[in-house]
């Protein structure tokens, strides 16, 4: 009864009814007690009378307050509830503002955004990452890259992303990285980047139990660091391995910070290895060397049967190429399943051993059979399989779509098809909607396909 009267919107009726239900449940014993005592008594009869006004005025203003109280947690559902949808209604660019702007290590800066128009913002799952764009003088297009999220909030008010200072290749004419130096040497506290909502598929599972292996070099540190602060502040029975491989301390991003998340949390187990320590890194590292399988093999597993009971594991790799490759490589040896091995990477990366190279085989023999149209530029041109993938071919041809990552891990190039089918060089690691393809691992599969480019 009491939960029905709490259901009543209005506020007159509500009190009315709540002050009838106290004013009976306290007549009713209360007469038949004194009537049984004293049934002929005038101030019986006046005690009643009483008894059942103070009852029904308790019960009324227990009803508007009941009310009140239901009609705050009410306005403070709808609020989380709109909060929830605006943030779901960013789906495109956003202008964000660089807050603050910090020195990590000798190549890795972060950068703080919050929102321009102030507004909230989404949390992400840790390891996801974010891609933003930038203005870069004497480039014909925005510039757009992804980069890892390197920090996990309860309810962020902001992102931070932390980016290596990109030199050019040694030995070769390649030209420095163009958005990593354009963010250290021009991005500032106050500049305004655009950015779009936090993406990927690299994420830890904040339910599971089963321990985690977190593995880096470089600045491939950054997921980890969002993996080991969300398992920190949500999970932190789950027993991780925090492990990451650098040179030598000066490249060594976030060691404090990691070194205090790993004070709150017991469970939270560090090993750095530094291939060339200096005399200033004494005591700061565990391990001489590099972070392969044998580290895990030799130091983590002893650790993780006698913690856990068993060595089984997921793992999680984000790094240099070279660095993934030989992990996986050493895992796989020495019996662990594809399948608990998880990497990023914004590179291609060697197939595993049991792999075949896919074949793209197209229906149509003769490849100028095939149009490929691009219907926002206006251009049907016929398909020329020596220019690699659709945006290989797209650019090759003075239309240049947005991109990112070139491996179909970001999702940055992902565009409607309204005729036609592509197949895939490899499986996407982006999520792909209905009736959209990502162009940068994928050809023609019919004789005519048109996207909206």
């Amino acid at each position: 009864m009491l939960e029905e009267i709490r259901e009543i919107s209005n506020p007159l009726y509500r009190a009315i009814t709540s002050g009838l239900f106290l004013s009976t449940l306290v007549t009713i014993p209360v007469t038949a007690s004194l009537y049984l005592f004293n049934p002929k008594n005038e101030a019986t009869h006046k005690l009643i009378v009483y008894a059942s006004l103070a009852s029904a005025a308790i019960g009324a203003i227990g009803g508007i307050a009941n009310g009140k109280s239901r009609s705050i947690a009410s306005k403070s559902a709808t609020f989380q509830v709109e909060d929830i949808e605006s943030s779901a209604e960013w789906k495109d660019w956003r202008k964000f503002v660089i807050d603050r702007k910090v020195k990590e290590s000798e190549s890795i800066t972060s950068f703080y955004l919050k929102p321009v128009d102030g507004g909230s913002i989404p949390n992400h799952i840790p390891g996801q990452f974010l891609t933003i764009q930038l203005d870069i003088p004497e480039q014909l297009k925005p510039i757009i890259r992804t980069y890892s999220l390197s920090d996990y909030l309860g309810s962020p008010d902001y992102y931070r992303l932390s980016i290596k200072r990109e030199p050019a290749p040694p030995d070769t004419i390649a030209p420095a990285g163009i958005a990593s130096n354009f963010m250290h040497d021009s991005i500032h506290e106050g500049s305004i980047i655009a950015a779009k909502p936090p993406a990927g598929k690299f994420v830890l599972d904040l339910d599971s139990t089963q321990p985690a292996v977190l593995i880096s070099n470089g600045v491939g540190i950054t997921p980890m660091i969002s993996m080991a602060k969300a398992a920190t502040l949500l999970n932190p029975q789950r027993h991780i391995w925090f492990l990451h491989g650098a040179r030598d301390g000066s490249l060594h991003a976030f060691r404090d910070e990691v070194n205090a998340i790993a004070t709150r949390n017991p469970n939270l187990h560090i090993a750095y290895s530094y291939s060339r320590p200096t005399p200033a890194d004494e005591g700061q590292y565990q391990h001489k060397g590099y972070v392969d399988a044998n580290l895990i093999k030799n130091v983590v597993a002893p650790e993780m049967e006698k913690l856990c009971g068993s060595s089984v594991a997921d793992y999680f790799l984000c790094g240099s190429p070279s660095f993934m490759d030989s992990l996986r490589d050493g895992l796989r040896e020495w019996g662990v399943s594809d399948k608990n091995v998880l990497f990023e990477s914004f590179a291609k990366a060697k197939p595993k051993k049991s792999e075949q190279p896919q074949e793209i085989i197209s229906k149509n023999k003769n490849p100028d059979a095939i149009e490929v149209v691009f219907s926002r530029s206006g251009k049907t041109i016929h398909w020329n399989p020596d220019q690699g993938s659709i945006l290989e071919f797209a650019e090759a041809n003075d239309v240049y779509p947005d991109h990112s990552c070139r491996v179909g891990v970001c999702g940055t190039c992902a565009c409607k098809i309204s005729e036609g089918e592509v197949e895939y060089e490899e499986r996407p690691t982006a999520s792909v909607e209905s009736n959209s393809v990502l162009i940068c691992i994928s050809k023609p599969k019919t004789t005519k396909i048109v996207l909206d480019i």
